[in-house]
């Protein structure tokens, strides 16, 4: 996963109570793993992460928005389950409605890394995950914060 600037691959949606997102990627697996940085960016200051862990993922779901929702949310899990702060994201493979892929991470210090936000759920409110005119690929996904 390389290190972009943030805002060449999501922006924040004006959201009531919630935060949004829109991310891009000019692929399919561009796109799903922009989304999970975009999500422990809202969560941390990436940069100060150094990975120390690597893990397996796979999830699935019934369509795309719901394989989106089910890959942030075991993202998320991470998190809020082990303190663990990802910093690389890598989709080894996407067929159908099945991701499987590689994250690294290191463990919460508080006096090392920088919270920014705490995000409680990725909900299924206004998912869309969608090609363009253009060819790349969209999503919005709301986060209950």
């Amino acid at each position: 996963m390389e290190k972009n600037n943030a805002a060449s691959f999501y922006q924040l949606i004006n959201h009531t109570a919630d935060c949004g997102i829109e991310v891009v990627g000019d692929d399919l697996t561009a796109l799903f793993e922009n989304a999970g940085r975009a999500l422990y960016d809202l969560i941390a200051d990436t940069a100060d992460i150094t990975p120390t862990a690597e893990y397996s993922l796979e999830v699935s779901g019934m369509d795309m928005e719901d394989l989106m929702v089910s890959w942030l949310r075991a993202l998320l899990d991470f998190w809020t389950c082990q303190d663990m702060l990802v910093s690389e994201i890598t989709v080894m493979d996407l067929s159908g409605f099945r991701l499987a892929a590689r994250i690294r991470g290191d463990s919460y210090r508080p006096e090392t890394h920088s919270l920014r936000h705490e995000i409680k759920a990725v909900t299924y409110h206004r998912i869309q995950v969608a090609q363009a005119p253009d060819g790349r690929w969209r999503a919005v996904v709301i986060f209950d914060m």
